[in-house]
């Protein structure tokens, strides 16, 4: 059974660091894309970061660019989002998605599995 597990999440002041972590199980992430999404209160699930599984590669979103990274840690069949530099608008729920080929990698609707989410908020 393929399982996403968030966790890390939680309060952090603007311009201070936080690292979210998405277990996997009943796959191996060197297999898949992954992606990190959010979605803030009223507002659309947007793509926040991918990480291709076929060669690595990684992509993100103009609004983190340069202050968010996706590391990964194989040996942990885990995959991180690295927020540096955060935002009072970076607050919002965090869900990291898989899926083997994703048409779109921040498109939300190309991911098959999600995991159930992890709070952020970004204190001023």
């Amino acid at each position: 059974e393929v399982q996403l597990v968030e966790s890390g999440g939680g309060l952090v002041q603007a311009g201070g660091s936080l690292r979210l972590s998405c277990a996997a199980s009943g796959f191996t992430v060197d297999d898949y894309a992954i992606g990190w999404f959010r979605q803030a209160p009223g507002k659309e699930r947007e793509g926040v970061s991918c990480i291709t599984g076929s060669d690595g590669s990684t992509y993100y979103a103009d609004s983190v660019k340069g202050r968010f990274t996706i590391p990964s840690d194989n040996a942990k069949n885990t995959l991180y989002l690295q927020m540096n530099s955060p935002k009072p608008e970076d607050k919002a729920v965090y869900y990291c998605a898989a899926d083997r080929v994703p048409r779109h990698l921040l498109n939300s609707w190309s991911y098959i599995y999600w995991g159930q989410g992890t709070q952020v908020t970004v204190s001023s």
